[in-house]
Protein backbone atom coordinates (compact mmCIF):
# COMPACT_ATOMS: atom_id res chain seq x y z
CA UNK A 1 0.00 0.00 0.00
CA UNK A 2 2.95 2.33 0.72
CA UNK A 3 4.99 1.50 -2.24
CA UNK A 4 1.91 1.81 -4.40
CA UNK A 5 1.14 5.12 -2.93
CA UNK A 6 4.70 6.59 -3.50
CA UNK A 7 4.57 5.39 -7.33
CA UNK A 8 0.95 7.28 -7.61
CA UNK A 9 3.12 10.27 -5.87
CA UNK A 10 5.84 9.85 -7.93
CA UNK A 11 3.97 9.71 -11.21
CA UNK A 12 1.77 12.67 -10.45
CA UNK A 13 4.59 14.89 -9.70
CA UNK A 14 6.76 13.71 -13.00
CA UNK A 15 4.02 14.39 -14.73
CA UNK A 16 3.55 18.26 -12.97
CA UNK A 17 7.07 18.50 -13.76
CA UNK A 18 7.17 17.62 -17.18
CA UNK A 19 4.07 16.52 -19.14
CA UNK A 20 6.13 15.90 -22.40
CA UNK A 21 8.14 13.23 -20.93
CA UNK A 22 5.68 11.64 -18.74
CA UNK A 23 2.34 10.39 -19.21
CA UNK A 24 -0.55 12.40 -16.36
CA UNK A 25 -1.80 9.39 -13.49
CA UNK A 26 -5.01 7.12 -14.88
CA UNK A 27 -7.07 7.70 -12.21
CA UNK A 28 -6.95 11.88 -12.24
CA UNK A 29 -8.78 13.24 -15.32
CA UNK A 30 -6.77 14.86 -18.06
CA UNK A 31 -8.65 18.56 -17.63
CA UNK A 32 -7.76 18.22 -13.96
CA UNK A 33 -4.20 17.42 -14.24
CA UNK A 34 -4.07 20.20 -16.49
CA UNK A 35 -5.38 22.64 -14.04
CA UNK A 36 -3.09 21.14 -11.40
CA UNK A 37 -0.59 21.87 -13.54
CA UNK A 38 -0.69 24.97 -14.50
CA UNK A 39 -1.38 26.20 -10.80
CA UNK A 40 1.78 24.58 -10.08
CA UNK A 41 3.74 26.15 -13.33
CA UNK A 42 1.95 29.31 -12.84
CA UNK A 43 3.44 30.06 -9.06
CA UNK A 44 6.90 29.35 -9.97
CA UNK A 45 6.42 31.29 -13.05
CA UNK A 46 5.40 34.27 -10.95
CA UNK A 47 7.66 34.30 -8.21
CA UNK A 48 10.49 33.98 -10.97
CA UNK A 49 8.98 37.33 -12.85
CA UNK A 50 8.92 39.18 -9.60
CA UNK A 51 12.36 38.56 -8.12
CA UNK A 52 14.34 38.86 -12.12
CA UNK A 53 11.85 41.44 -13.62
CA UNK A 54 14.68 42.73 -16.09
CA UNK A 55 15.52 39.18 -17.49
CA UNK A 56 11.69 39.30 -17.66
CA UNK A 57 11.33 42.01 -19.88
CA UNK A 58 14.12 41.84 -21.95
CA UNK A 59 12.95 37.75 -22.82
CA UNK A 60 10.26 37.55 -25.15
CA UNK A 61 6.77 35.39 -23.54
CA UNK A 62 7.40 32.23 -25.66
CA UNK A 63 11.21 33.01 -24.34
CA UNK A 64 10.19 33.42 -20.84
CA UNK A 65 7.95 30.50 -20.53
CA UNK A 66 10.52 27.85 -22.14
CA UNK A 67 12.95 28.97 -19.34
CA UNK A 68 10.72 28.89 -16.45
CA UNK A 69 9.45 25.01 -17.97
CA UNK A 70 12.73 23.94 -18.47
CA UNK A 71 13.70 25.19 -15.09
CA UNK A 72 10.56 23.17 -13.60
CA UNK A 73 10.65 20.20 -15.06
CA UNK A 74 14.86 19.98 -14.73
CA UNK A 75 16.13 21.17 -11.08
CA UNK A 76 15.25 19.82 -8.39
CA UNK A 77 15.08 22.50 -5.35
CA UNK A 78 17.26 21.53 -2.39
CA UNK A 79 14.75 23.84 -0.29
CA UNK A 80 11.05 23.63 -0.25
CA UNK A 81 11.12 28.06 0.89
CA UNK A 82 9.84 30.18 -1.95
CA UNK A 83 12.00 32.88 -0.63
CA UNK A 84 15.16 30.68 -2.02
CA UNK A 85 13.87 29.92 -5.28
CA UNK A 86 15.23 32.70 -6.50
CA UNK A 87 18.77 31.09 -5.86
CA UNK A 88 17.39 27.75 -6.99
CA UNK A 89 17.10 29.28 -10.35
CA UNK A 90 20.97 30.78 -10.30
CA UNK A 91 22.31 27.45 -9.64
CA UNK A 92 20.08 25.95 -12.50
CA UNK A 93 21.44 28.92 -14.85
CA UNK A 94 25.02 28.56 -13.98
CA UNK A 95 24.91 24.33 -13.85
CA UNK A 96 22.52 22.86 -15.73
CA UNK A 97 20.85 25.28 -18.90
CA UNK A 98 22.34 25.58 -21.75
CA UNK A 99 20.21 27.38 -24.15
CA UNK A 100 22.58 28.75 -27.15
CA UNK A 101 19.42 31.41 -27.83
CA UNK A 102 19.77 32.72 -24.05
CA UNK A 103 21.42 36.11 -24.16
CA UNK A 104 25.00 35.85 -23.23
CA UNK A 105 24.53 37.89 -20.04
CA UNK A 106 21.44 36.37 -18.96
CA UNK A 107 23.49 34.67 -15.82
CA UNK A 108 25.41 37.54 -14.66
CA UNK A 109 22.14 39.89 -15.21
CA UNK A 110 19.97 36.78 -12.78
CA UNK A 111 22.78 37.38 -10.08
CA UNK A 112 22.53 40.89 -10.52
CA UNK A 113 18.84 40.93 -9.43
CA UNK A 114 18.89 38.10 -7.32
CA UNK A 115 21.64 40.04 -4.86
CA UNK A 116 19.22 42.87 -4.40
CA UNK A 117 16.32 39.89 -3.44
CA UNK A 118 18.71 38.39 -1.16
CA UNK A 119 19.96 41.71 0.73
CA UNK A 120 16.18 42.43 0.93
CA UNK A 121 15.32 39.58 2.89
CA UNK A 122 18.66 38.83 4.78
CA UNK A 123 17.77 38.88 8.50
CA UNK A 124 20.93 40.74 10.04
CA UNK A 125 20.16 44.43 10.78
CA UNK A 126 21.94 47.16 8.85
CA UNK A 127 25.19 48.43 11.10
CA UNK A 128 25.54 52.16 12.14
CA UNK A 129 28.56 54.04 12.53
CA UNK A 130 28.90 56.47 15.16
CA UNK A 131 30.42 59.83 14.48
CA UNK A 132 34.32 59.58 14.05
CA UNK A 133 36.64 62.15 14.82
CA UNK A 134 39.71 60.55 15.15
CA UNK A 135 42.83 59.79 12.83
CA UNK A 136 41.01 57.93 9.33
CA UNK A 137 44.31 56.15 8.32
CA UNK A 138 44.39 54.29 11.88
CA UNK A 139 40.92 53.29 11.62
CA UNK A 140 40.07 50.08 12.33
CA UNK A 141 37.43 48.51 9.42
CA UNK A 142 35.51 45.60 7.93
CA UNK A 143 32.96 45.50 5.90
CA UNK A 144 29.10 45.43 6.40
CA UNK A 145 27.86 41.96 6.29
CA UNK A 146 24.75 43.49 4.12
CA UNK A 147 27.17 45.35 1.71
CA UNK A 148 28.24 43.25 -1.27
CA UNK A 149 30.93 43.92 -3.50
CA UNK A 150 30.20 42.57 -6.70
CA UNK A 151 32.43 42.67 -10.26
CA UNK A 152 30.82 41.04 -13.90
CA UNK A 153 31.70 40.91 -17.13
CA UNK A 154 28.46 43.01 -18.62
CA UNK A 155 27.68 46.12 -17.29
CA UNK A 156 24.38 44.52 -15.88
CA UNK A 157 23.21 47.83 -14.12
CA UNK A 158 22.47 48.97 -17.36
CA UNK A 159 20.75 46.28 -18.91
CA UNK A 160 17.22 46.64 -20.21
CA UNK A 161 14.77 46.40 -23.14
CA UNK A 162 16.88 49.20 -24.98
CA UNK A 163 20.49 47.73 -23.88
CA UNK A 164 21.20 44.20 -24.22
CA UNK A 165 25.49 44.18 -24.98
CA UNK A 166 25.67 41.11 -27.69
CA UNK A 167 29.57 40.62 -25.38
CA UNK A 168 30.96 41.34 -22.54
CA UNK A 169 32.34 44.67 -22.31
CA UNK A 170 36.21 45.96 -22.74
CA UNK A 171 36.27 46.41 -18.72
CA UNK A 172 34.88 44.71 -15.70
CA UNK A 173 31.64 46.31 -14.14
CA UNK A 174 31.95 47.05 -10.12
CA UNK A 175 29.31 47.19 -8.37
CA UNK A 176 28.49 47.58 -4.44
CA UNK A 177 25.57 46.43 -3.31
CA UNK A 178 24.00 47.34 0.26
CA UNK A 179 21.22 48.07 2.78
CA UNK A 180 21.29 51.01 4.55
CA UNK A 181 19.84 51.76 7.65
CA UNK A 182 16.36 52.63 6.56
CA UNK A 183 16.47 48.93 4.77
CA UNK A 184 16.38 50.07 1.38
CA UNK A 185 18.95 48.12 -1.30
CA UNK A 186 21.13 50.39 -3.01
CA UNK A 187 23.56 49.98 -6.25
CA UNK A 188 26.70 51.82 -6.39
CA UNK A 189 29.10 51.82 -9.22
CA UNK A 190 32.09 51.42 -8.20
CA UNK A 191 36.56 51.55 -9.39
CA UNK A 192 38.53 48.83 -9.99
CA UNK A 193 40.64 50.45 -6.84
CA UNK A 194 37.27 50.57 -4.48
CA UNK A 195 36.64 47.13 -5.59
CA UNK A 196 39.91 45.73 -4.62
CA UNK A 197 40.41 47.90 -1.43
CA UNK A 198 36.81 46.86 -0.32
CA UNK A 199 37.62 42.83 -1.60
CA UNK A 200 40.87 43.20 0.88
CA UNK A 201 38.38 44.07 4.56
CA UNK A 202 36.36 41.66 3.36
CA UNK A 203 38.87 38.97 3.43
CA UNK A 204 41.05 40.13 6.13
CA UNK A 205 38.55 42.66 8.58
CA UNK A 206 39.98 44.26 11.31
CA UNK A 207 42.81 46.31 9.78
CA UNK A 208 43.53 49.98 9.47
CA UNK A 209 42.79 51.93 6.88
CA UNK A 210 46.51 52.70 6.36
CA UNK A 211 47.36 48.70 6.00
CA UNK A 212 44.72 48.38 3.28
CA UNK A 213 45.78 50.81 0.91
CA UNK A 214 49.64 49.95 1.72
CA UNK A 215 48.09 46.40 0.25
CA UNK A 216 46.36 48.39 -2.63
CA UNK A 217 49.23 50.11 -3.38
CA UNK A 218 52.02 47.22 -3.57
CA UNK A 219 49.12 45.31 -5.77
CA UNK A 220 48.81 48.41 -8.54
CA UNK A 221 52.37 48.77 -8.41
CA UNK A 222 51.03 52.99 -9.04
CA UNK A 223 53.82 55.93 -9.98
CA UNK A 224 52.19 57.60 -7.36
CA UNK A 225 51.26 56.05 -4.27
CA UNK A 226 50.62 58.90 -2.56
CA UNK A 227 47.76 59.47 -4.98
CA UNK A 228 46.02 56.35 -4.23
CA UNK A 229 46.39 56.21 -0.64
CA UNK A 230 44.92 60.16 -0.31
CA UNK A 231 41.95 59.09 -2.88
CA UNK A 232 41.72 55.86 -1.05
CA UNK A 233 41.06 57.19 2.57
CA UNK A 234 38.66 59.69 0.98
CA UNK A 235 37.01 56.43 -0.27
CA UNK A 236 36.82 55.05 3.08
CA UNK A 237 35.27 58.23 4.55
CA UNK A 238 32.30 58.16 1.84
CA UNK A 239 31.34 54.34 2.07
CA UNK A 240 32.10 54.82 5.95
CA UNK A 241 29.13 57.39 5.91
CA UNK A 242 26.98 55.25 3.99
CA UNK A 243 27.68 52.78 6.62
CA UNK A 244 28.99 50.00 3.78
CA UNK A 245 32.64 50.52 5.36
CA UNK A 246 32.38 49.87 9.40
CA UNK A 247 34.50 51.24 11.76
CA UNK A 248 35.57 49.40 14.76
CA UNK A 249 33.80 46.00 16.09
CA UNK A 250 30.66 45.39 14.91
CA UNK A 251 28.41 42.47 16.50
Amino acid sequence: MGADFKARQQAFSDYLRNPESHPAPSDVKPERMAMYRELFFNNIDNFLAVNFPVLRKILSNAQWRELGQDFYARHTCATPYFSEIAEEFLDYLQTERDHPSDPPFMLELAHYEWAEMALSIAKEEAPFNPPFSGDWSEATLQLSPLAWPLAYRFPVHRISPDYQPPEPSGQPTFLIVYRNYEDEVRFLEITPVTYQLLALIQEQPGQTAASYLQSVVEQLKHPQPEVIYESGLKIVQDLTAKHIILLGTHK
